[in-house]
C-alpha cells in the first residue's frame, strides 16, 4: 500500500468521516478540526483570536463577538468528543493588537473551559503572545504523525505525514456563472500532507486545485470530492 493511500475505503456520516494513512486512524470533522481515537486527542488550527479588534485598531468597523462564537464552538466540540488534549497548529492568536484583557482572560482560562490539556505549536501570528499567557511549543512528531503550523517535512528525518495549518485551505466551486467557495481538508500524496481549514471566524481561505484529495465542509456536513479536477473545469456539481 502506498503511503497515504486509504488502508480501507474510507467511512463517512453527515458529520465525520473516518481516514487511514499507514497505522494512524483520523476522523476528519464536519466542524474543521481532527480527531485521533487512538489518543483521544483533537487537532485545530488558526482560531486567529482577537482579530476582530486588530482590525478595529485600523479604523475597519467589524463586531468583536467573533471570539465568543470560536470559542464556543471548540467548547462544544470538545463536550462532545472529550478529548484528553487539544492540540493547536498555530495562530491561536491573530495579533498583539487583538490581545484584550478579556482574550488574555479566555485564554488563562482555556484549559478549564475545554476540560482537556491544550497544547500550542507556535504559529507565525504567535510570534507576539507572551509565554507567559500561553506557552508554544515547536513542531513535533506524535506517532507517525508530524505536527506543525506551517507545511513542513518532518525535522527528525522519519517518514511521516505531515499534519499543518496554515494555508487555510477551501475549494471553489463552480456550476454556470454560480461559485460558492468552501474549507476543505486537503491531502498531497506527494508531499504526505495534510491541511487542515481554518477553525476560526474570521479567516479567508486559499484555494487548493486539483494537487490535493479534498473533503469538502459546509452546514455541519462533509463531503469527499474525489472529482477535484472535473470541479475546478465547472463540471456540474457531484453531492
Amino acid at each position: 500500500m502506498a503511503d497515504g493511500e486509504p488502508a480501507a475505503p474510507a467511512q463517512t456520516d453527515v458529520a465525520h468521516c473516518r481516514w487511514q494513512w499507514r497505522d494512524e486512524e483520523l476522523v476528519l470533522l464536519a466542524e474543521k478540526a481532527i480527531w485521533r481515537p487512538s489518543s483521544e486527542e483533537l487537532f485545530v488550527a488558526d482560531l486567529h483570536l482577537g482579530k476582530a479588534e486588530v482590525f478595529q485598531a485600523c479604523g475597519i468597523p467589524l463586531p468583536s463577538d467573533d471570539d465568543r462564537g470560536t470559542l464556543l464552538r471548540l467548547e462544544k466540540l470538545c463536550q462532545r468528543w472529550k478529548p484528553k488534549r487539544v492540540i493547536i497548529l498555530g495562530d491561536l492568536i491573530h495579533g498583539p493588537l487583538g490581545l484584550t484583557e478579556r482574550l488574555r482572560a479566555d485564554l488563562r482560562t482555556l484549559h478549564k473551559r475545554l476540560e482537556a490539556e491544550v497544547l500550542l505549536i507556535g504559529g507565525n501570528h504567535d510570534r507576539h503572545l507572551h509565554p507567559g499567557a500561553f506557552p508554544q511549543h515547536p513542531a513535533f512528531r506524535l506517532g507517525e504523525l508530524w505536527l506543525s503550523h506551517e507545511p513542513e517535512q518532518p525535522l527528525d528525518g522519519r517518514a511521516g505525514l505531515n499534519l499543518c495549518g496554515h494555508i487555510h485551505p477551501t475549494t471553489i466551486l463552480r456550476q454556470g456563472s454560480d461559485r460558492l467557495r468552501l474549507p476543505c481538508f486537503a491531502y498531497d500524496n506527494v508531499e504526505q500532507r495534510m491541511l487542515i481549514p481554518a477553525f476560526g471566524e474570521l479567516t479567508g481561505g486559499h484555494d487548493c486545485r486539483h494537487r490535493y484529495r479534498k473533503w469538502l465542509v459546509a452546514e455541519g456536513t462533509i463531503v469527499p470530492w474525489l472529482d477535484s479536477a472535473q470541479a475546478s473545469k465547472g463540471s456540474k456539481l457531484q453531492w
